[in-house]
């Protein structure tokens, strides 16, 4: 090469006139030149910027693309080029990056005819890590391009939010006029006219954010998006799945539709290779893995193999190694693979280079932007001044104006011999070399570390506290990606700066992405084996108990319990119940607490083989139980008390009506009274699992074989008057679901199914809901009324009434005809499943009616006119308050009912339950912690979940008083995700319903199963419910 005359530079001879002396190279060494011009004809390169327009270049074509790269960087004065190329398509018609090490004339067949575009190749992930304006500018102009053609997918918000950012940066601030009307002649997204007003709202929140501060808001919604920065290389696995594959800063990318399926960490890829149509990638050995060693993709062809090989080989090179890949020596006889090799700087290296130079601010011109702002690059005298937009701080007042400058986008042929003379700052040397087109990454890794720690050290420096100020809007703004809040830009070092991305939570010690994988290494410290989790259930639904205990005892006491209108005897039936049971579950929790820390080894570590079991703890308990099993005979009492009570004063039933609203009531009150006898059960399955799973000769059998002979035996004495109970408190509750009746509890009714069915009139089919007795079906129609409650239409006695199906009979998908003595009804369900549930337990019920000696079927049903039902009469009222009330009474109780019981859930879903699916879901009551994500949220969120009454309740913690929402679970289907689903992690359910997606994760294989099971019992058909039941019956 010809090393250029050092006078005619230190002349500026050649440069452009009026031209600025050029800091902007990104490949070269501090003190080194870029390249001379080979000799040779020349040839003018035609390359699009990322503002639309085209610049001319003259070059040689012997020149190799770094020298035209590092010319299109000089005349933008880009300092941070090493993030950006060339792209130009091929003559496969593949789009191809420039290679920097080739010479031009062999990769672009016809340069006169062919187009560059100049965008960004490498995507960081953080654009804290972009420390100068330019370079910031830039990535927003390729967000822009991206969303707008529709590479960058997301939701509505986001791509609002996004688009709100570009006009602030182009428009200025908002106003309406001119926001609609620049909204009407440009288009960001595709389809914009249904999000204008989102987008004009956005905006409005924007108001005195610079441009630049607009660039990098856009780019703190644009990261945290799915496809930020996503290249699709089309592929296909084994089985045919269309894919796309892509590279990214933490490895390798799979991707389906626009949802990330996979993902394999740069450290755990071992080699990357092709062969023919097929690309490899070998993964390390991991024990813990399901992976096979190594993966196959086949791609179109060899060329798009080695396409994709290579920039996977460059992204590993950017963002993981420390320095440029030094050159293998050339073979004296053969060579084998590619010769490829990543030619340029790494990311650790650009940004040293950055924060060590000094530089002059050079201006620079936004095509767009009609905003009068002296938009300018920002490389700063010291590494700790860098134009990164934070919450506090004032706009720097160091700026120096520079003389004019012909900005960049005008166009203009540049002569490549003259800009070569211009001095450049860069921290690498333009190597020669090769690299095995096997590309083994483990080798080049070796060179990253002893200086890793000091490379982090150094990283913490990235930003200042002077940097250019938010606007108090934009600060406070919380913008949406993917339908989740945007994190602000809040968090400050302790020297009061932002902390730099490369020490942040999502970067683990060496300085790499921190994986899911690597967090649940760190969470696989405890025990593993079956007894232990079944002993942590024990423990995580003894927790949920004792908080369901303290809503009588506390709550219910305070509440309605000191209350005047409430009776003594109900005081003192509650206080002799509950409170014993409190005090004596409270101590076992604690034992179980205790036992569980010294199996998992947070305390007395050193001993282990004493303390991991848990038989002897509720052996010893249930026998201290038994003194107070004598009690739970009373709670059938603690039900008539309480329900004579509420019929007697209507402000005390005014006042349970209102506790039952209150958020920590947050199943119906009976619920909560029947619960001691529902954990005796509990305590008995447990007990079966740990027998089940020990051998005859372990330490704990023993003691749970005992344990479960005590909890069996008292079980058993208590069977009988369980099941009338359950059905006592069931008629009671529908008796607050419903009106037009005066009594619906009576001895010998019992409850069988309710459910929608759609009546067959005169008006066509309307939705009904019914209700199933031993004696009777009643019909009901959910009126749009303050109370919630269904009012009666009519009751049908099951005395010797027939059913038929009638579908053929009047052309009715799933209809039955129900023929009554005195009338015939015509219904449909709503499936051929929900028919024949119905029809099977309407027959039964009619069988019964042959045997009983006969239950009143007349309900008494009040006069539908003015549902002035006779437990209204005056004959009730016992105070002066009571009289009042009657007296403003509204023909429907203008008082608040619960809206969220299983009939409302029936109603809207359109599907029934029977007592024998609510005697399941009582048995099979479950509470732990659960990771629960959302289809199309990106993180998973610990909560404790509670599952009772057909529904998931979710906390915060097992501590708090009462759930932060619910999730009823009639109409859902429980499945394992497919691999489709972007959902790689062991002990997953999902749960799906029409639209409505959740994914759960455990942390164990008997977890997940118990999970598993208890949704099945609140999900599967009853019949099947049925023969469930059966069998555990035998089986216990």
């Amino acid at each position: 090469m010809v090393e250029p005359d050092p006078e005619q530079m230190a002349s500026g001879a050649g440069q452009r006139l009026g031209a600025p002396e050029t800091l902007g190279i990104s490949t070269l060494d501090p003190g080194h030149r870029p390249p001379a011009m080979p000799a040779g004809r020349h040839v003018t390169i035609r390359v699009r910027m990322l503002d639309d327009t085209e610049e001319l270049f003259d070059i040689s074509q012997k020149a190799s693309g770094k020298v035209l790269f590092d010319l299109v960087c000089s005349h933008m004065n880009l300092i941070e080029g090493d993030y950006f190329g060339l792209e130009f398509q091929n003559h496969q018609k593949m789009m191809v990056w420039l290679d920097h090490i080739k010479p031009i004339i062999k990769q672009l067949r016809r340069p006169k005819h062919t187009i560059l575009r100049f965008a960004v190749k490498f995507f960081p992930p953080d654009h804290a890590q972009l420390l100068e304006e330019l370079t910031r500018y830039l990535f927003a102009l390729q967000i822009k391009q991206d969303l707008s053609s529709g590479r960058l997918t997301c939701n509505d918000s986001s791509a609002a939010l996004i688009v709100s950012h570009i006009i602030q940066s182009e428009i200025g601030d908002f106003e309406e006029s001119q926001c609609r009307s620049h909204l009407l002649n440009n288009n960001y997204i595709p389809d914009q006219m249904p999000l204008i007003d989102k987008i004009m709202e956005f905006h409005s929140k924007n108001i005195g954010q610079t441009p630049s501060e607009s660039d990098y808001q856009l780019l703190e919604v644009a990261r945290r998006l799915e496809m930020y920065g996503i290249r699709l290389h089309p592929a296909k696995d084994r089985e045919g799945t269309d894919l796309g594959l892509t590279a990214a800063h933490t490895g390798v990318l799979v991707i389906q539709g626009h949802t990330r399926i996979n993902a394999f960490n740069w450290s755990k890829v071992r080699k990357l290779s092709f062969k023919r149509k097929r690309f490899l990638i070998k993964l390390r050995p991991d024990l813990n893995s399901s992976y096979q060693d190594t993966l196959e993709f086949l791609m179109a062809s060899r060329d798009c193999c080695k396409v994709f090989w290579k920039i996977c080989v460059e992204y590993h090179a950017f963002f993981r190694l420390f320095e440029e890949p030094k050159a293998k020596p050339k073979p004296v006889l053969f060579t084998r693979g590619s010769s490829f090799r990543f030619s340029g700087r790494t990311q650790k290296q650009v940004i040293d280079h950055v924060r060590e130079s000094e530089f002059k601010k050079i201006p620079f011109e936004r095509k767009h932007s009609r905003v009068q702002h002296n938009s300018r690059l920002s490389p700063l005298p010291s590494p700790r001044h860098h134009e990164v937009p934070t919450e506090r701080g004032p706009p720097p007042m160091d700026r120096v104006d520079s003389p004019p400058q012909r900005h960049w986008k005008e166009s203009v042929l540049v002569s490549a011999e003259n800009a070569s003379r211009t001095t450049r700052a860069s921290p690498s040397h333009q190597e020669n070399g090769h690299e095995e087109r096997t590309g083994s990454v483990s080798r080049t890794e070796e060179t990253r570390g002893p200086t890793r720690q000091t490379h982090q050290e150094h990283q913490s420096t990235a930003v200042a506290s002077n940097s250019p100020h938010l606007s108090a809007s934009s600060a406070h703004s919380h913008g949406m990606v993917n339908g989740q809040k945007s994190l602000e830009l809040c968090g400050h070092s302790p020297d009061d700066r932002l902390p730099s991305p490369l020490t942040s939570p999502l970067l683990n010690d060496a300085g790499s992405v921190r994986t899911d994988d690597e967090d649940e290494a760190r969470r696989k410290r405890f025990p593993t084996d079956r007894a232990y989790f079944i002993a942590k259930e024990l423990l995580t639904t003894e927790r949920t108990y004792l908080k369901d205990l303290e809503v009588i005892t506390v709550s219910f006491q305070s509440a309605v319990g000191e209350d005047e209108a409430t009776p003594d005897s109900l005081k003192s039936t509650v206080h002799s119940t509950f409170e014993p049971l409190h005090k004596f579950h409270a101590g076992f929790l604690r034992e179980v607490e205790q036992r569980l820390a010294m199996w998992e080894g947070r305390s007395n570590a050193h001993i282990k083989g004493d303390y991991q079991r848990i038989g002897d703890v509720m052996l010893k308990n249930l026998q201290g139980l038994k003194p107070l099993t004598a009690n739970l005979h009373k709670q059938s009492e603690v039900l008539l008390e309480l329900e004579k009570a509420c019929r007697a004063s209507r402000k005390l039933e005014g006042l349970c009506r209102d506790f039952e609203l209150q958020k920590v009531c947050y199943v119906p009150l009976n619920v909560f009274i029947l619960r001691p006898l529902h954990r005796l059960a509990h305590y008995k399955q447990i007990l079966e699992r740990l027998c089940k799973h020990y051998a005859a000769t372990h330490v704990d059998f023993r003691d749970c074989r005992a344990a479960l002979a005590d909890v069996s035996e008292v079980v058993e004495l208590l069977q009988g008057s369980l099941i009338k109970m359950e059905n006592f408190q069931k008629l009671l509750e529908l008796k607050k679901d419903l009106i037009g009746i005066d009594n619906l509890v009576v001895p010998g009714r019992e409850f069988i199914r309710l459910g929608c069915l759609s009546k067959l009139s005169g008006k066509g089919l309307q939705q009904r809901m019914f209700f199933l007795f031993n004696d009777v079906i009643l019909y009901t129609s959910r009126g749009m009324t303050t109370t919630n409650q269904f009012k009666v239409h009519g009751q049908l006695p099951l005395h010797g009434m027939k059913i038929r199906e009638s579908e053929d009979e009047w052309g009715v998908p799933h209809a039955f005809t129900l023929v009554g003595e005195r009338q015939s009804v015509v219904v449909a369900a709503s499936s051929v499943t929900e028919m024949e549930k119905w029809m099977e337990d309407i027959k039964m019920a009619v069988e019964m009616t042959k045997t009983s000696n006969g239950t009143s079927s007349d309900l008494g049903t009040c006069n539908l006119t003015d549902n002035k039902c006779p437990e209204d009469s005056p004959a009730e009222v016992e105070s002066e308050d009571d009289m009042t009330a009657l007296q403003h009474a509204a023909p429907e109780r203008p008082t608040p009912h619960r809206g969220n019981t299983m009939v409302h859930v029936c109603w809207h879903r359109n599907t029934s339950v029977s007592m024998v699916d609510f005697s399941i879901a009582v048995e099979n009551q479950l509470s732990g912690n659960l990771l629960r994500k959302f289809k199309n949220s990106n993180g998973w969120q610990k909560l404790w979940v509670v599952f009772t009454n057909f529904s998931l309740f979710f906390y915060k913690s097992h501590q708090d008083d009462y759930p932060l929402a619910s999730l009823p679970l009639l109409g859902y289907s429980v499945t394992v995700p497919s691999d489709s689903e972007n959902i790689h992690k062991d002990y997953v359910f999902k749960l799906h319903f029409k639209s409505h997606v959740y994914y759960f994760r455990t942390e164990s294989e008997y977890t997940f199963e118990r999970w598993m099971e208890v949704i099945r019992s609140a999900t599967v058909p009853s019949g099947r419910a049925r023969f469930l039941n059966n069998k555990e019956s035998h089986l216990h």
